[in-house]
């Protein structure tokens, strides 16, 4: 597979801080993070930031040899439960404690009809919706310069005809449609942060989705990058899903996030179940063969997103099995050990898709250098310069 739009070939010329050439030196080229978002859900944090606790240290320190992208949740329902009352200095602690290793942070999502809150219930659909950009407004706007970038909406493709339970937001959206909410939450989340990063985020990948994304971008919406959800409680899609779901929804030319990736190690969800939340099992034990097949699937779907120009973001939902459905969808088993998926992953992400090399500048300090966007720390001798190389322009650095 082709990744080579995944490196930077860049002429630099090293000078030292007289302006001289550093000529017929070594300079140590070594990776410090990825550009491309290697992500997962990062619930784990909350506890840890929290209360500290050892468990929960060795858990995120081992989130941390992989991922630079985290989801933290911002569930409605979740994080104000009581009007008024929102949970806001636990998800600042883990996005700033996040943050600070080098982690990018989504916050996931500002609007959804599940785990609504409550007590929107009592209101009528106009207030409702002026509580929901309310809402927006008071996440965006303070979580600015920590969290710049949000699942908007999720899930609207059956928002409006969910029949499981009344909720408000499929109220607001029948009244408003689909569409036409989208533009308002969209438009409140630009107005409050216009450098924020903003997503639509849906699991439907059929051709309704696409209709959807296409009648947002005709209405205007600012959308960011399309969000792709691929829980596969079922089964694995496979390279030719994979490729068909890129070309479909690649033509809109918008970066792409796989936002919610699950593969499973353990007996595959029945194909007869329609919505997954049905499937409720007691125990679903992680296997050595499923852990086996897990990492064999990790392995070709991560190589065919990474070598797919639009593709910037892909995000595992679990880290640890028994998380969502009890499912045994994570890198590390309910014991914290680790898997095989784990040593996989790790193994693209900071071995095959990583720099750490040398170069030597010739008479009048030029080298060129090949390596994997990102951030780095340029050392020779005693000096060193952190830099971020993300494009090919030749570049005169000071060491």
């Amino acid at each position: 597979m082709d990744i080579s739009h995944r490196k930077v070939f860049k002429k630099v010329r090293f000078n030292d801080e007289q302006g001289n050439p550093v000529a017929g030196k070594k300079i140590n080229v070594k990776q410090i993070n990825h550009s491309f978002l290697f992500g997962c859900g990062a619930f784990d944090f909350l506890p840890y930031v929290m209360k500290g606790e050892e468990e929960y240290k060795n858990i995120t320190d081992g989130w941390l040899e992989i991922f630079n992208y985290a989801t933290l949740p911002f569930y409605w329902g979740n994080y104000e439960p009581e009007e008024g009352k929102p949970n806001k200095e636990v998800l600042m602690k883990a996005a700033r404690y996040l943050m600070e290793k080098g982690v990018k942070v989504k916050g996931h999502p500002l609007c959804w009809h599940t785990v609504c809150a409550d007590w929107l219930m009592k209101y009528d659909n106009e207030t409702i919706l002026k509580k929901q950009l309310e809402r927006i407004d008071r996440e965006v706007t303070g979580f600015k310069g920590v969290i710049d970038m949000w699942d908007v909406i999720n899930e609207v493709v059956i928002m409006p005809i969910f029949d499981k339970y009344d909720n408000a937001i499929t109220r607001i959206c029948k009244e408003n449609g689909r569409v036409g909410l989208i533009k308002k939450v969209f438009e409140k989340a630009h107005e409050c942060n216009p450098d924020a990063v903003l997503l639509l985020n849906d699991f439907n990948t059929s051709t309704n989705y696409e209709i959807l994304i296409d009648g947002c971008l005709n209405a205007g919406v600012p959308i960011s990058a399309i969000g792709i959800q691929s829980h596969q409680h079922q089964g694995y899609w496979g390279r030719e899903k994979l490729e068909e779901v890129l070309e479909r929804f690649g033509h809109f030319g918008l970066p792409i996030h796989f936002t919610e990736n699950t593969l499973i190690s353990g007996e595959i969800m029945p194909p007869h179940i329609v919505d997954l939340n049905d499937w409720q099992v007691d125990e679903w034990p992680s296997t050595p063969e499923g852990e086996e097949r897990q990492a064999r699937e990790i392995k070709e779907m991560y190589s065919i997103l990474f070598s797919h120009p639009l593709v910037e973001a892909i995000t595992t939902w679990d880290y640890r099995d028994g998380a969502w459905l009890n499912a045994p969808s994570g890198f590390r088993r309910k014991d914290n050990s680790i898997k095989p998926s784990f040593e996989m992953l790790k193994k693209l992400v900071k071995e095959e898709w990583w720099t750490d090399t040398s170069v030597i500048t010739d008479e009048n300090g030029w080298a060129d250098i090949e390596a994997f966007k990102g951030d780095y720390c340029l050392s020779c001798e005693d000096r060193s310069v952190n830099v971020e190389l993300s494009d090919d322009k030749e570049a005169v650095i000071c060491i």
